[in-house]
């Protein structure tokens, strides 16, 4: 495990002040029990908020939770299923920079947990997971509510522990905290049986950064004979393309990003992960990549000669069919994670480094470099792409179109916190947004349906004066709609945007595109709710949207609203997401666009050898092998 300094990660994170560690110990007695212990190293490490549900095994943790709330340490958000407590926490860190704490007892407690563990694993979240479990000596029984959780998150976690004395509880969470946040972010996971919540013992503090655990090691620095290689291919590039992940959200690197793209005048897109560490409205962005990125993003990564992949690892969603993917470029791969050099695509140039660190080397080597005019004519290419094949809205005619309401949003509030749930509605946003850094917080690598409200919950509650706006479908809401309570309890003044098209969007657009429209169990309406009913019956303020004549009124109306607001808007009910790249074809390969032919890349390549045609992707030709 390559892990960086848990004081670097630490840094955004509000520091504990000598006030606040003379709080802690003034009201720490001689001997504590493990659930003050666990309190207090949590205190410590700067923890103002958890999100959690209680139960029978969790419960000596949540009595000293109530203690440390009257202490004024932290604040505990009860959500109404453990699931969205995972997505309120993994939000929460998204949106901060700092990791992100829920709670959760055992058994179906500790299950209902998995879902949030494995979303935030798959995008790379710093995330602690407390789990309560049954008392030591009953484990492996079968006892009631018992369930192996060590064992069932082992593929989803960065590292895990079950406590066995209570002794240990301070080195492993600044442990927990140091894995979580250092290197790769990424969720771990604490079991605490009842008995070691309640046993007392000697108590010893452990101070964060203090415990390190076996096998620990920093990243290396950036290899300066990488950092030489990839700036002269970055000198020599005439069609170069950065292309920017979530990493670069997570090192902070935006700035760096930035004023590598103007130095060398590079084209920049992003990945459903990277939106918000490249100013979208720049020039020099072309949007995101991808099954329904932008068609001039998907167009120049098929037509660059060289791909500078930073902090991105090469998903299947973006790269669609792989031998298609950037078929004619030298790759540079800059990523904190030695284990992605290769694994999809293997780089020219490998640069294993924290991103910031990476960006600052090649930018420091180069201080006195320009473009100097290669990449001009590149960039009118891509203009010309923009100009011919935009993103479109379509004609307001009939009913509402959901692009309409996505571009509402992002004029009436430009600079909210946007967060999603899965499907059609989280294409059109994250198409049609304009995203700060951190502003943007989508499940991108897992594809969790319902991740989008209790996100919200966790931005809000770390934010309490921003905006704070879900952008979700009619079926992915329903997966927590019980977060509505929340809401609620707890007055989050979350406005919850539903695009309403009555099916299973994604789904139906698949099954009308590859199954023949045979539309099997994707339709919504039967025994849909009354959504804005529902809403009021929470306490939430409930709207209902479905005259275009009235959408920028009412909308505006509902996000003025001092308190949570549930906005359900009516929209066309078979309106498809384009561009898209269909499976098994190349980017290159989209539908939805129109006709510009004399605009669009090169479709095929002819062999100067044997004079015979071949598909633009390959590099040699198929009949006689010369090389292409």
């Amino acid at each position: 495990m390559t892990l960086t300094s848990f004081t670097s990660a630490a840094q955004s994170a509000p520091a504990t002040t000598s006030s606040d560690v003379a709080s802690a110990e003034a009201f720490a007695p001689q001997r504590v029990n493990g659930g003050y212990a666990l309190m207090d190293s949590l205190h410590r490490h700067g923890v103002r908020h958890i999100f959690g549900y209680p139960g029978g095994a969790i419960l000596p943790i949540y009595d000293e939770l109530h203690k440390a709330e009257s202490r004024g340490w932290l604040k505990h958000i009860l959500v109404r299923h453990e699931q969205g407590g995972t997505h309120a926490a993994d939000a929460y860190a998204r949106a901060t920079g700092e990791v992100g704490v829920c709670f959760g007892t055992s058994g179906p407690g500790a299950t209902n947990l998995v879902t949030g563990i494995a979303t935030a694993q798959m995008d790379s979240v710093p995330m602690v997971v407390i789990t309560g479990q049954v008392p030591r000596a009953s484990i492996g029984t079968d006892a009631f509510q018992e369930t192996d959780i060590f064992g069932i998150t082992l593929p989803i976690v960065k590292h895990s522990w079950v406590v066995r004395d209570p002794r240990d509880i301070g080195r492993i969470v600044a442990e927990a905290f140091l894995i979580a946040a250092s290197g790769r972010p990424g969720p771990v996971l604490i079991d605490v049986p009842k008995d070691v919540g309640l046993e007392e013992f000697d108590y010893t503090p452990v101070a964060p950064g203090s415990a390190i655990p076996a096998g620990f090691k920093l990243p290396p620095g950036p290899d300066p004979e990488a950092v030489a290689a990839a700036l002269a291919l970055i000198r020599q590039a005439r069609r170069p393309l950065l292309y920017v992940g979530g990493g670069a959200i997570s090192s902070g690197a935006h700035g760096a990003v930035k004023q590598l793209a103007e130095r060398f005048r590079l084209p920049v897109t992003t990945t459903l992960m990277g939106k918000g560490a490249f100013d979208e409205k720049h020039p020099q962005s072309v949007g995101m990549l991808g099954m329904h990125g932008t068609a001039y993003a998907n167009f120049a990564v098929t037509e660059c000669d060289l791909l500078i992949a930073t902090g991105a690892r090469f998903d299947d969603r973006v790269t669609g069919r792989l031998d298609g993917f950037a078929p004619r470029a030298q790759v540079i791969h800059i990523d904190i994670d030695a284990a992605e050099m290769g694994k999809t695509r293997l780089p020219d140039v490998a640069l294993v480094a924290d991103v910031q660190a990476a960006l600052d080397a090649l930018l420091a080597a180069s201080a006195q470099d320009s473009s100097e005019g290669r990449t001009e004519a590149w960039l009118q290419r891509i203009d010309n792409w923009k100009h011919h094949y935009p993103l479109v809205v379509p004609d307001p005619e009939g009913d509402i179109a959901p692009q309409e309401v996505v571009v509402a949003l992002r004029e009436l509030a430009p600079d909210a916190f946007y967060t999603t749930d899965v499907g059609q509605h989280q294409m059109w946003a994250a198409q049609f947004l304009h995203n700060g850094p951190r502003r943007w917080i989508s499940s991108a690598g897992l594809g969790t349906m319902g991740f989008g409200m209790p996100a919200a919950m966790g931005v809000q509650t770390a934010f309490p004066d921003e905006q704070v706006i879900c952008v979700a479908g009619d079926a992915s809401i329903l997966m927590n709609i019980q977060e509505l309570g929340t809401l609620s309890q707890y007055n989050l003044p979350v406005k919850v945007v539903v695009i309403n098209n009555g099916w299973q969007g994604m789904v139906r657009q698949w099954q009308e595109s590859f199954y023949g429209e045979r539309y099997s169990a994707s339709e919504m309406t039967g025994g849909m709710p009354n959504f804005a009913a529902l809403a009021e019956a929470f306490g939430v303020r409930g709207v209902c949207i479905e005259e275009r004549s009235s959408l920028r009124q009412q909308l505006q109306e509902a996000l003025d609203h001092p308190g949570p607001a549930f906005i359900d808007v009516k929209v066309r009910r078979n309106e498809n997401c384009y561009p898209m790249v269909p499976p098994g074809a190349s980017n290159a390969q989209m539908v939805g666009l129109p006709s510009h032919p004399e605009l669009a890349i090169d479709t095929s390549r002819h062999c100067q050898a044997c004079g015979s045609t071949t598909e633009s992707a390959h590099l040699f030709c198929p009949s006689c092998g010369a090389k292409l």
